[in-house]
């Protein structure tokens, strides 16, 4: 018998214990017979981050994720679904491949993960080669960013990265500041702007930003939220989150 309320399917998040966007974003987008299971990965919210903290945060993470995999499969879900995005940029295609590798050996069942899943997202638009990044990381995660969308075949025309002080400060960071870093970012030279960092508040602002530049603005959450999904067979269209959940 299915379960009563995750009776299409039952998908486990993984995601930082420091995060406090990615669980409600993904909800916002939960249809009907859908049920979300999180398991928090344990992660210190580190003060006064650099390039050099940070980086070490992202491989503290990637090295706990795989407790929370254990953890969160004893509620039989049916798939997994990747809150955490950084990790899932390291060491380019190969990298990214490497982690879901791991998880999906360790699980037992398959997951969807930032990196990939904006790629796919980007390509279902159509045309789109040239990109610009924003992200609330340092400047040495975005080029980890860049590296991978290289892998892809797409450019990374200019990126911004925010540098947030503190992992939960990454969620303090109003809409106002980040409409004005997308126009920052926009440019006849772009084909699509896309947002990286699980626990930065986009997926409304994307959609919105949509509107008013006149282009793809990508949420990775939205993103990661639409592989999961499509992946699973589940094409409900749903409204007020972009043109990807709308019209893809």
């Amino acid at each position: 018998m299915p379960d009563i309320l995750g009776w299409r399917k039952k998908f486990g998040v993984l995601g930082p214990s420091t995060n406090t966007v990615v669980q409600p974003d993904f909800d916002m987008m939960r249809p009907a017979g859908v049920t979300t299971h999180y398991s928090r990965i344990f992660t210190p919210d580190a003060d006064a981050v650099s390039n050099e903290t940070f980086r070490a945060g992202v491989e503290l993470i990637g090295r706990n994720t795989l407790d929370a995999v254990r953890s969160v499969m004893t509620a039989r879900p049916d798939y997994l679904v990747m809150g955490m995005s950084s990790v899932t940029f390291f060491d380019g295609l190969a990298g990214a491949d490497r982690f879901v590798r791991e998880v999906e050996a360790e699980s037992g069942v398959r997951i969807s993960v930032g990196s990939h899943s904006s790629a796919a997202a980007l390509h279902a638009y159509g045309g789109i080669r040239r990109i610009a990044i924003l992200s609330p990381y340092w400047p040495s995660m975005n080029a980890e960013v860049a590296r991978y969308f290289s892998d892809m075949g797409f450019s990374v025309v200019r990126d911004r990265a925010l540098q947030c002080a503190r992992w939960t400060a990454i969620a303090e960071v109003p809409p106002s500041l980040l409409a004005k870093e997308l126009r920052a970012l926009d440019g006849d030279d772009i084909d699509a702007i896309l947002q990286v960092g699980t626990n930065l508040s986009m997926v409304r602002l994307a959609a919105a930003a949509e509107l008013f530049l006149g282009k793809p603005v990508i949420a990775i959450n939205t993103a990661t939220w639409w592989h999961a999904l499509r992946a699973n067979g589940i094409h409900d269209k749903l409204d007020g989150f972009g043109r990807l959940m709308a019209e893809f």
